[in-house]
Formats: structure tokens, C-alpha cells, sequence
């Protein structure tokens, strides 16, 4: 008794001892970081339910079937068999000890190895699955490329030895008679079955080995996950409990400094604009970074890795992970004497660009960086909410606003929002376009305040006045609110660019005048309407998702709803009625800023089942898990020079349904998708009738069939890759 307690205790103090220093660093660094905004420490219930959810009911996890499965049992097992250790302490002391009121119920001790045998199922299906998604055999494909695969191993294989271990000591302790339970054990009674030949001092001696084996291998695995990727087993409740509510999605955060939102009219000279060093993160956001599992998903849903790319937010978030731990030294250093007295490695690592290519030692390559088109399919799938789109948009702000390096191709678009307001650099006097030729005249609002009788403002949006595919969904949605009896305005040449595409690429400031004019004008056009009835309709999923979510950042609040959803509305309460056929196959691409990102998935596919002869299929990956068109992120108006083009991938999907009509709800996945159809068209891969359309145009038919207007222009379809520029001058 007294060797196996000493042996006991001092293994523990060794444990705790190497533990402890590693998160005292740990802690440190974290602290290190920038203040975090307000939000993250309120709504404590709400994070409290985060936590219960996604922690330990293991939401998210178990959207992955198998693999959710087995990590379910794994967590619970741990969580069930922290009673075994309590157990194993006691046993130090007192080899008849049992947890007291509970610890000799025949429930506990079956529930205990009901979950060994659980955790060694676990086990064996992640290793299964590891070695059936070896990176060493799939390459790019398997979502555990580039991830510390020998330290996955290493920690399935401890604690593999966890559970034989503890099976050895129970089985021990039953032939010995120290056992706290005398039914329920059933794993162990098999074992003990197996080892009582042996004699009772052999199991005497097996149980002490048992015992210390277990406690040994728990410690070990104690050092191990504090310094590997295995820290997410302590970090993820925290990472979930401060994460963004509902969802890092949607909604991109302001420029925050020293945990205060950036005045763009009047900021401070101590301000931090983006980040552009590893320390200019918030807690929050080094806590991402320790946080990561390396579990893949992320990578196996992101578009910009599946199409040769070399972005993978798994990765991306790793490095700046690893770079914070190596720049550790210089960060905690006492002063600038102890700094110089570092090793020349830890002061080439503090000396590194956070954003740089190769041959300047970035941490992030460029092209990482401009490859995003923040879909959000990261920040979807992440298991422990890691806010990949936050950190991304974060580094291309200090970029653009502090360094001035970015695509040059964006530049185009950047100058024609600033002269113009579009980024097609067309200006207020072609918003009107759209609506020559209609068989009704469309209101314009007037200057001073909204009329009593018009319930609707209509924001066209840049795409939906300028690119001659929209302007065809523009026509449809103006058709169909007519038809219902809406009454709707428009803004005509007083509209302008939401935005979204500069804030996305870093250009916040441009931003901040674009948001802040729109305001203005919304705001003197609503006049003293309150909140409730200032409706807004949009067809465009960005515009929708900046009006909605992001200007009242900025003092506009509004009552902002998505074209699909009002025609939703509209067809159910019977005042659209579809009656024409639509003879047609049928598929829908969820936009990701509607779909993903606003959780507007039903309307669409209402609207598509409420027409009569549309046989709706989905694709392989729609609703949440939907990939993305490739317009997203500004990325609209860069070229793809590396991998394989997003938009042809995704329509390779949409084709693999057999489609007569690929429809969408958002006119740069239009755009995107009807360039991906005329490629594979021109390749002999898609049938010449197949169409890319938007879902009010075949609601359209349906309502009524109507001869070609003469004074309707043709629509060329929009190549979405032309320089800006180009179209301007077009």
C-alpha cells in the first residue's frame, strides 16, 4: 500500500508539475491578446445552452454520422470514467474505497463498462477511418491532410492503454474482493473470469500494476494534451462558451481596438486597424487558434481547397497557432533587454510578416489570404466554433488599410465604387434601366418622405440595375409584386453599392461611406415610419445579408426580407397563384449569404414546389452544406489563376442532376453559374437547352405567360471574370 501510494503521488506531482508550466504559458500568451468586444460575456444563458449543445451533446460532431458517433462515445467515456480515477485515488489510500452514496450501485458500475467497451468501439472506428482517409493515400482529398497525424495516433494509442488498464485493475480488484461493486461490472467480471486462474497474489499484484498503469497513462496523456492539438478537450467549452451568438456567420464584425469599435471619422492614433501581427489578435482570437482539433472539416467543406486552391482554414488557422507558440518567447518577455538576450531563432520568428509569401517568411501566403470567398462553410462545420471568416477579413483589412497590398485586379472595382457607386463604375444614371418596357410604370421615390400607400422599398441592388441577367430577375420580382398588388418604390439613381464587396475585402473605410450615404438616403426616404414598417425587399443574398445584418452597426435598422420570401408569402396566402405548367427538371443552389449564413432555406423551394409540372432534385451538397458559386468574398471581381474555377465545379453538380433549369436566388450566383453552363456548353458537356434562372422567373410563368416585350434588350449572359474596368467601359 504505502510503495503504490508514494509511486502514486509522485507520479501526479511530476504530472502536475510539467502541466502546470505549460498552462501558465499558455495562459500568458492568451492574455496577451487584445480585449475582446463587449458581447462575448453576455447572454450567459445563451452560451451556457451553447455550451450543453455543442460540447456535450455533441451537436455539430454528430452531424458526421460515423464519425460523430464514435467521437460522442469517446467524449462521454471520459466524462463517465472521471468516476475510475476518482476511484483509482481513493484505491491509493484505501483499497476498499468506493465514492460515497453512489459508489456501490450495480448502475454505476455497468454505466462505467458499458463506456469502456464504448470508448474501445470508438477506437477502432477512428482508426478505421484515419487509415481509410490517410493523407498518405488521398492527398489534398483526405481531410486530415497536413494535420499532426502521428500525434493523433500517439493519443488514440494512450488512450487505448487507458482502457486496457483500467479493465486490468477492476478485473484484479474483483478476483482480490476490492471490488466497490458486486453486479453490473460486466466487461470487468469477463476479465476477471480470464485472470482468476492466476491465483490471488498474481491478482493481488495485477491490481496494483492496473491501478499505477492507469493513473501513469492518464498523467501521461494529462502532459501530452496540454502540449498538442489535444487541447481542445480542455479549450472547447471555452472557445464555445465565448463565441459569437447565434452563429460567426452572417454579420462581419466591426474593426475593433483595445476592445473598442474603430470611429473611421475621427480614429484614435494609438488604433489598430486589422492584424497585422499575431498579437493584434483578441484573446478570443488566440483562444481559436489552441483550440483547433485538426479534425479537417473545415478543409473537406471549404471550396477554395477543393478546387486546387491553397487555402485551408484548417491550415491557415494551424499556422497562425504555431507562429503564436514561436513568437511566444519574444511576446512574454520581460523587456526589450530580455528579448535581445533571446535565441536568434525565437528573434527570426518574432521578425516574420504575419501576411508574406515564401521567399519573405509570412506566416500567411497571400494567395491563402485572397482565396477566400467567405462562404462560411468553415465556420458551418467547425466543431468547436472557430471563426475562420473573422480572422481572414481581419488580416485582408490591415492589409488594404494599412499596407495597400492586394489583388490588382480589385482595384478596378474598388476605384469604381468610390466614383460611381457600382462596381461596374456605371453611376446613378443607368439604376433605372432595369425597368424600361415594363407594362406599368415603377415608382420612383420622391426626395422628401415615403408615401402612406407604398408598403415595400425595393432595393434593386448594383447587379440587379446593371448586369443584364439580373436586370432580369429585377423585371420578374417588379412583375410579380405587381400582379399581387404590393405596392412598391424604388430609389433609382439615389441607390447605391451596399458595400459588401469592399468590406469583404478589407476596405473598410470605403465601406463606412458607402453604408453610411445608403443610410442617410433610406432613413430621409422612411421619414418617421418606425422600424416595423420600414421594409425593404431585396433580390440580391449580399445586399440582404448587409442591410439586414450589418448596417444597423451603423445606426440603420430596418425590416429587411429577401425576394423568395415574400413571393414565398405571397403564393401562400393566394395571392399568387401558379397555374401554367412548368414542365421542367429542376434544381436550386442555395446562395450561401441567404442559405448559410441567414438560414433562408424553405423559401425557394416552396416557391418551386408551389409551380405545377416542376420536379425539384437536389443537389449532392445543398442547404447547409451547399457549395459555394465563387463570387463570394469580393472574389467576384478577381480572377482564379490557381486550381480549378469554383463556379464549374459547382456546376458540374447542378448538371449531374439532369437539369432543364439550375435555378438560384442571388444574381451573382446567376452570374457565376450561367458562366460555368456556356463553358460546359461550349465543351460539349451540357445539352443547349439547359438554362440558369432565378426562382421568381419561373414562379413568373407560371402566373402568366406573356409574349416577348420588343422593348425588353436580349440579355447577354454577364461574364463574371471581366476586368470591372471592361465592363465600365462596356
Amino acid at each position: 500500500m504505502v510503495v503504490r501510494l508514494v509511486i502514486g503521488l509522485a507520479l501526479t506531482a511530476a504530472a502536475f508539475a510539467l502541466a502546470g508550466r505549460r498552462v501558465f504559458t499558455l495562459y500568458r500568451l492568451g492574455a496577451s491578446g487584445q480585449p475582446v468586444e463587449p458581447d462575448r460575456t453576455r447572454n450567459v444563458g445563451t452560451r451556457l445552452w451553447a455550451v450543453a449543445t455543442e460540447v456535450f451533446g455533441q451537436r455539430k460532431l454528430l452531424k458526421w454520422t460515423g464519425a460523430g458517433a464514435a467521437h460522442f462515445a469517446v467524449f462521454w467515456g471520459f466524462v463517465i470514467l472521471g468516476a475510475t480515477i476518482v476511484e483509482g485515488y481513493g484505491a491509493l489510500f484505501d483499497r476498499d474505497f468506493h465514492i460515497p452514496l453512489i459508489g456501490t450501485m450495480t448502475w454505476l458500475g455497468a454505466l462505467e463498462d458499458t463506456f469502456i467497451v464504448a470508448v474501445l468501439v470508438g477506437l477502432v472506428a477512428f482508426s478505421a477511418i484515419r487509415l481509410v482517409q490517410s493523407p498518405a493515400r488521398e492527398g489534398r482529398k483526405s481531410r486530415f491532410f497536413g494535420s499532426h497525424t502521428a500525434a493523433a495516433w500517439m493519443v488514440l494509442f494512450m488512450i487505448f492503454n487507458v482502457m486496457w488498464t483500467l479493465l486490468l485493475c477492476r478485473a484484479a480488484q474483483i478476483n482480490t474482493g476490492n471490488f466497490p461493486f458486486e453486479h453490473g461490472a460486466f466487461a470487468s467480471q469477463a476479465v476477471a473470469d480470464w485472470l482468476a486462474p492466476a491465483g490471488e497474489s498474481a491478482n493481488d499484484a495485477l491490481e496494483t500494476a492496473g491501478l499505477l498503469g492507469t493513473l501513469a497513462v492518464v498523467l501521461g496523456f494529462l502532459v501530452l494534451v496540454v502540449h498538442s492539438k489535444h487541447l481542445h478537450i480542455f479549450l472547447a467549452p471555452l472557445n464555445v462558451l465565448f463565441s459569437r451568438r447565434p452563429r460567426a456567420l452572417g454579420t462581419l464584425l466591426p474593426v475593433y481596438s483595445d476592445g473598442k469599435a474603430v470611429d473611421f471619422e475621427d480614429p484614435d492614433e494609438d488604433d489598430k486597424i486589422g492584424r497585422g501581427a499575431v498579437e493584434d489578435f483578441t484573446w478570443k482570437g488566440l483562444l481559436d487558434f489552441a483550440t483547433c482539433t485538426e479534425c479537417g472539416r473545415c478543409q473537406s467543406q471549404c471550396p477554395a481547397w477543393n478546387t486546387g486552391k491553397p487555402l485551408s482554414p484548417k491550415l491557415l488557422i494551424m499556422a497562425l497557432r504555431d507562429h503564436a507558440l514561436a513568437k511566444a518567447p519574444y511576446l512574454l518577455a520581460a523587456d526589450d533587454k530580455a528579448r535581445e538576450a533571446l535565441p536568434a531563432a525565437d528573434a527570426a520568428e518574432a521578425a516574420r510578416p504575419l501576411v508574406g509569401t515564401q521567399e519573405q517568411g509570412g506566416v500567411i501566403d497571400p494567395d491563402v489570404l485572397w482565396s477566400c470567398v467567405t462562404c462560411g462553410a468553415c465556420v458551418e462545420q467547425c466543431p468547436v466554433d472557430i471563426e475562420h471568416i473573422d480572422h481572414i477579413v481581419d488580416m485582408r483589412r490591415y492589409q488594404v488599410l494599412m499596407e495597400s497590398a492586394f489583388p490588382k485586379e480589385a482595384g478596378s472595382m474598388l476605384r469604381n465604387l468610390e466614383r460611381s457607386g457600382d462596381p461596374w463604375g456605371r453611376g446613378g444614371k443607368a439604376r433605372l434601366e432595369w425597368a424600361k418596357g415594363l407594362p406599368f410604370e415603377v415608382r420612383v421615390l420622391p426626395k422628401g418622405e415615403f408615401p402612406e400607400d407604398v408598403e415595400y422599398l425595393f432595393w434593386v441592388g448594383c447587379a440587379g440595375s446593371l448586369d443584364d441577367n439580373a436586370k432580369k430577375t429585377s423585371r420578374a420580382v417588379a412583375e410579380l409584386l405587381h400582379a399581387a398588388g404590393v405596392e412598391f418604390a424604388v430609389l433609382g439613381k439615389s441607390e447605391s453599392c451596399t458595400g459588401d464587396a469592399a468590406r469583404r475585402m478589407g476596405q473598410e473605410m470605403l465601406f463606412h461611406e458607402l453604408a453610411q450615404k445608403n443610410v442617410e438616403t433610406l432613413d430621409r426616404a422612411f421619414g418617421d415610419r418606425d422600424a416595423s414598417a420600414r421594409k425593404i425587399v431585396v433580390t440580391c443574398a449580399h445586399c440582404f445579408n448587409t442591410l439586414s445584418n450589418e448596417y444597423p452597426q451603423l445606426g440603420g435598422n430596418y425590416q429587411v426580407i429577401h425576394h423568395t420570401e415574400l413571393l414565398a408569402e405571397l403564393v401562400a396566402a393566394g395571392k399568387l397563384v401558379p397555374t401554367t405548367p412548368v414542365d421542367a427538371a429542376v434544381t436550386y443552389h442555395d446562395p450561401c449569404y441567404l442559405g448559410r449564413h441567414n438560414r433562408v432555406f424553405s423559401p425557394p423551394r416552396e416557391i418551386l414546389g408551389s409551380v405545377p409540372g416542376v420536379r425539384l432534385t437536389e443537389m449532392p451538397r445543398s442547404k447547409e452544406r451547399s457549395f459555394c458559386c465563387g463570387a463570394g468574398g469580393a472574389r467576384m471581381w478577381m480572377e482564379e489563376t490557381i486550381g480549378t474555377r469554383i463556379n464549374e465545379t459547382r456546376t458540374d453538380e447542378a448538371l449531374g442532376t439532369e437539369p432543364d433549369l439550375v435555378t438560384a436566388a442571388c444574381p451573382y450566383c446567376i452570374v457565376m453559374l450561367t458562366d460555368g453552363v456556356a463553358t460546359r456548353k461550349q465543351e460539349g458537356k451540357a445539352d443547349e437547352a439547359v438554362q440558369v434562372t432565378d426562382v421568381s422567373q419561373v414562379l413568373l410563368r407560371s402566373i402568366r405567360v406573356r409574349e416577348p416585350d420588343p422593348a425588353e434588350p436580349a440579355a447577354a449572359p454577364a461574364a463574371p471574370k471581366a476586368s470591372p474596368a471592361a465592363d465600365a467601359a462596356g
